[in-house]
């Protein structure tokens, strides 16, 4: 039941019958991962992909110095590593358990022929994928053409509208990996956030955030 659970949250399935759901949870085996253990490495051969069912798994890339750079943080429900998976190219990036998380692993063979018999899975994927692409349009846009601020003030108005929670955002990574999201160090966005909130703009309390002033973030 929590393998149909899993499956029933995330968009990659959305549209398909009970029936049809249990059949997908008999392709797919549980796999955990402690915190800080690696899912895989960028290089590998991408033999199939990973739905999150609990914990928080990050994705992201190494600079030539050792310096790393997140490129996306995915919690339950959120598919992880399936492009490569119909491109037939290893693994772009490496991911990673930033909390003991548990996944499921679909094998590629038994994904694509799961799709040849359920084309609107084909259409789920390329929503997720087209919402991906945006995601990092926008990432890339803010890393070139924004300062930090303004990458930070965009994140957190972004969050607040995930989380449809009124005013008060929880920051769902720690700031030091939310420094390596933005493109930064920890110790310039603490700088950033005390700013904000000598402004009035934001109120800190660890990890949540209530925005006082929205329409300040908006001008960052």
């Amino acid at each position: 039941m929590k393998k149909v659970d899993t499956i029933k949250t995330t968009s990659l399935f959305e549209g398909l019958t009970t029936a049809e759901i249990e059949t997908v949870a008999t392709l797919i085996f549980e796999k955990k991962f402690d915190k800080g253990e690696t899912i895989f490495f960028e290089g590998d051969e991408a033999d199939g992909f990973y739905l999150v069912s609990s914990g928080q798994i990050k994705v992201f890339k190494m600079n030539p110095m050792g310096k790393e750079h997140i490129l996306h943080i995915f919690g339950p429900g959120e598919p992880v590593g399936e492009v490569p998976v119909f491109s037939k190219q290893p693994f772009p990036a490496t991911a990673e358990a930033i909390i003991k998380s548990t996944t499921y692993f679909f094998p590629r063979n038994d994904f694509v022929a799961l799709i040849e018999q359920n084309p609107s899975i084909a259409l789920n994927m390329l929503a997720v994928l087209s919402r991906r692409l945006r995601q990092f349009a926008t990432q890339i846009e803010n890393l070139s053409l924004k300062e930090v601020p303004a990458r930070l003030a965009g994140y957190l108005l972004y969050i607040a509208e995930e989380q449809n929670n009124g005013d008060v955002v929880r920051l769902p990574v720690s700031k030091g990996q939310l420094a390596s999201l933005l493109g930064t160090i920890p110790e310039t966005l603490s700088r950033i956030f005390a700013r904000m909130s000598d402004e009035g703009l934001i109120r800190v309390d660890g990890r949540s955030i209530t925005i006082v002033d929205r329409d300040g973030l908006m001008d960052k």
